[in-house]
This record gives C-alpha cells, sequence and structure tokens, in this order.
C-alpha cells in the first residue's frame, strides 16, 4: 500500500515506520519542519514536508495515498487554544484526505474512562477521533493509554521519579487504575490492522495484560532496577504542584507534566473486547515485561547516536535514562594508524593519558571486590569480542571502524566506552571517543556528576594522546618509506 504516516518524528511514528517499511508497504513521511537531528528514523522512506494547519499544504502530501496515519496530538496544555488548534488540524486532515481519496484513516488516540472525570488532554484526544470520523474517509480509532517504552514521556516520567526520588510524597491519583501497554504491542496493532478490513470503522481499546495502579508501576519498575523505594500518599496535591515538581526532579517541562498528570487521575481501562476479538493473534504483554523490554535495548543506542552533532568537539546529552560524552578530534593519520593505537590500549602500556589515575580507580575497585586491574589484558595483538581489558570487557570490535568496551568495575549502573573511526581522506581520519552511562538510582546519578570533571579531563587527554600516538606512527612510516625509496 502506498501510506502517508504523520508525527513521523515522534515518539509512536518513529518506531512504525521502520515496521511498515519492513513489511512491504511504500511509506512516506509527513514533517512540519525538517531538521536533520529528527530525521534519524527516516531512512529510506520519502519525505513530504506539510503542515496540518495549513490544508493547502495537506493536499500535495496526501495524494495518491491509500492509508494515512494520524499520530498529531498536543500536550502543551498550558498554551491556550490547543484544544481548538488539534480540532482545526483533525478538520483539516480528514478534509483533505476526503477530497484526494484517501481510503482510510487510522488514528492512535487515548483511552479515557466514561464513569470519571476526563482531563482537557484526554478529551480533546477523543474530540480528534470524532472529528476525523465526521469530516474525513473511514477511520480505524485506537485508544490506548500509557504506553511502555524508552521515549515515552509518560513512562520517562516514571523512570525519572523512581530513579530519582527514593521516598515520594504521592497524591491520591497514584492509586488510580489504569492498563499500561508496550510500545511493541502498539506498532503491532498498529501495523496489523492494515490487513484487518473489519477494522474499519471501529474504535479499539488495547491495553497491556495487566492492571495497574500508578503506585504499582512505580514500584515495579523500582524492584526490576534493584532499587527500593517508599511512597507516602497525602490528601492533597495539586496537578498544578506536582507538575513544578515533576519539572523539578525530571527533564519534563511543566506545560508537559501537567496535562499528563490532569490525566492521572483518570481511571484507564480497557471496557471493550474489541481488540481480542480483531486481532487473535496478537497478546499484550505484562507491566513487568514491558519494562523488562525496555532495559534490554542495546547500548549505545543508534538513535541516540543519530542525534549526536557531526562537527562539535564536545557536548553532553542525556536522553531517555542515558547520557552520553562525546568528542573528537581530526588525527592527521590512516585508519590504520589509529586503529593499531586502539589496538594497544591498556595492561601494561597504560591508557596513554593520567595512568596513575587509571590504576587508582583499579585499586578502589579491587577494594570493593571488583576486577580491579589485576586482569590487564587476556591477549596480545588484535582484540576480539570476549577479551578482557583491565576492567573492561570488548564487547564489539569493528576493524578500522570501531572499539566497543563494557565496564565490569563496581558502578552504580552501567558503563561504556566507545571508539569511532571516520576516515576524512586518505591521510586524515576522524576520531571519536563517546563514554555511555546508564546511573542506577540516586548513587549513579551522584557518582555521574561527581566524577564528571575528572572524567571530562581523562577522556580528553587520552583522545589527544591517541592523535599524538598515531600521528608519530604514521610520521615514522612515511620517513621509512622515504628512506627505502
Amino acid at each position: 500500500m502506498k501510506i502517508l504516516v504523520t508525527g513521523t518524528t515522534g515518539y509512536v511514528g518513529s518506531k512504525l515506520v521502520p515496521k511498515l517499511v519492513e513489511a512491504g508497504h511504500e511509506v512516506v513521511c509527513m514533517v512540519r519542519n525538517p531538521s536533520p537531528t529528527g530525521e534519524y528514523a527516516l531512512d529510506g522512506p520519502r519525505l513530504v514536508q506539510a503542515d496540518a494547519l495549513d490544508e493547502a499544504s495537506l493536499l500535495p502530501a496526501l495524494a495518491g495515498m491509500d492509508v494515512a496515519y494520524y499520530l498529531i496530538h498536543s500536550l502543551a496544555g498550558e498554551k491556550a487554544g490547543f484544544a481548538e488548534r488539534d480540532r482545526q488540524a483533525a478538520y483539516n486532515f480528514a478534509t483533505a484526505a476526503k477530497r484526494v481519496g484517501v481510503r482510510r484513516i487510522i488514528y492512535l488516540g487515548g483511552l479515557t474512562s466514561q464513569t470519571s472525570r476526563v482531563s482537557l488532554h484526554l478529551k480533546s484526544r477523543q474530540e480528534t477521533g470524532a472529528v476525523l470520523r465526521e469530516f474525513g474517509p473511514p477511520v480505524t480509532e485506537f485508544r490506548a493509554g500509557i504506553i511502555v517504552g524508552n521515549g515515552s514521556v509518560s513512562f520517562e516520567m516514571i523512570r525519572y521519579l523512581t530513579e530519582r526520588l527514593p521516598v515520594m510524597i504521592c497524591p491520591r491519583w497514584v492509586m488510580t487504575r489504569t492498563q499500561p501497554i508496550a510500545i511493541g504491542n502498539v506498532i503491532e496493532y498498529l501495523v496489523a490492522t492494515l490487513d484487518v478490513p473489519e477494522s474499519t470503522g471501529e474504535i479499539i481499546e488495547i491495553g497491556g495484560a495487566t492492571v495497574e495502579t500508578y503506585r504499582s508501576m512505580m514500584l515495579t519498575y523500582a524492584c526490576t532496577r534493584g532499587l527500593r523505594r517508599w511512597l507516602i500518599r497525602v490528601p492533597v496535591l495539586t496537578p498544578r504542584l506536582s507538575s513544578y515538581w515533576l519539572n523539578l526532579v525530571t527533564p519534563i517541562a511543566a506545560s508537559i507534566a501537567r496535562p499528563l498528570i490532569e490525566g492521572l487521575r483518570t481511571e484507564v481501562v480497557c471496557t471493550t473486547p474489541s481488540a481480542k476479538e480483531l486481532f487473535p493473534r496478537i497478546c499484550p504483554i505484562s507491566y513487568r515485561a514491558a519494562i523488562e523490554a525496555a532495559a534490554e535495548r542495546p547500548v549505545p543506542d543508534e538513535s541516540f547516536q543519530r542525534m549526536i552533532p557531526e562537527n562539535t568537539e564536545h557536548i553532553c546529552l542525556r536522553r531517555e535514562g542515558l547520557i552520553c560524552d562525546a568528542g573528537q578530534t581530526a588525527v592527521h593519520a590512516p585508519a590504520e594508524q589509529v586503529f593499531a593505537v586502539l589496538q594497544k590500549l591498556g595492561g601494561e602500556r597504560g591508557w596513554l593519558y593520567a595512568n596513575v589515575l587509571w590504576q587508582l580507580r583499579g585499586w578502589i575497585d579491587g577494594l570493593l571486590g571488583g576486577v580491579g586491574m589485576r586482569r590487564c589484558r587476556s591477549r596480545e595483538g588484535q582484540l576480539k569480542a570476549g577479551d578482557s581489558v583491565d576492567f573492561w570487557r570488548v564487547e564489539e570490535v569493528s576493524r578500522l571502524k570501531s572499539l566497543l568496551l563494557r565496564a565490569e568495575m563496581k558502578l552504580p549502573g552501567r558503563a561504556w566506552l566507545q571508539f569511532l573511526l571516520t576516515p576524512s581522506t586518505a591521510r586524515e581520519t576522524r576520531l571519536r571517543c563517546r563514554a555511555w552511562f546508564e546511573p542506577r538510582g540516586v548513587a549513579g546519578e551522584l557518582y555521574w556528576w561527581l566524577l564528571y570533571p575528572i572524567h571530562r579531563l581523562i577522556f580528553r587527554g587520552m583522545l589527544i594522546a591517541i592523535q599524538s600516538q598515531a600521528e608519530k606512527s604514521f610520521s615514522l612510516a612515511a620517513s621509512s618509506a622515504v628512506q627505502r625509496n
């Protein structure tokens, strides 16, 4: 099918596009403002620029499409008129789709309650679905509650609160029932509906295998991470105060946190069996299993990698519970010379810079019961995956391209050291050094930020030392070649 996907640089859209391409569909990605950092998930599909609030721009984008996924919505609850803008965007999209002959719209909305008060944000999601159905082609509307996965705003809120606060003062909404669903299951439904014509025109509630409360979600997350947390309930804590507190202890802006928290007071549990009846082969997983799936992400994260600016000498970024400290330098030597230096790091040769600090870190690790620096290198010559290098383990090595080391010292979290080589010319190589850290709890946060100045000094110094040694080796090799000739 020819498929247009809106919201492709958003959380769900970026996960959906690769699956549609994998299924063999011709995918076109609609974006409002193209940007290099936001297009990492769009490798392959054609890109079109259009704005749902500009009906004229939608017509050429939708022309020739069989199906359109509508994944546009707003969380900017403090901006006046966001609900009206959502309705206008849905109206423009629906009428444009109908004019050009799109056969079907697939919309991901929000799961709401029929018995309790509905927040303005969730009400807007319902109204968006109603507008699409009234003015557009046939609509399949999926309604989901909290989506569990790295990058989901609701899940990131739970992650940061649980990681950073050993004791939490919680309002009454922590006992609200909800039915979270794994991002993998959401994508399964969105893709499978293309082959289930009976789902056209239906409103389908989707949720995970378990019904939770926000209290149980935070405690389950803490348990899977090996953290001990205490939640103390208080009778009064307004959404506004809660959003300010959330903004203080997490990276989530108050303008986004407030509508989220308003929605947390609404019980969102599936009440209809349509998902099971229409998609019997999809078996939603439990909340615990969804957390475990999120924790199994590959590190370094590929999507995170592509968001690191190409020409920045140094930058420290944080995303989805991961921290990356990235530095780079231009080496006036071929990749062969640079890689040869990387192959010799550790062991008796040391780490080329501040070896006393490396030895001190190993001695402290030994005192804590870790591997320390006693192992040195498990072999000489070319490194292979699985080799030990002091308190590192070689996790991945690609000749002349990359080297990835995983830390095995005692840490309040997980850490990796990555080297990437990119030839600029036959005699020049761009060398990148990236330190990755996934902190666990408050101890992990303190460890990273207290030692960050030292780590920054060591990694920058090591990068320059690698550059200097590679250039020196290349210069000597070039001089020897001249003398032989």
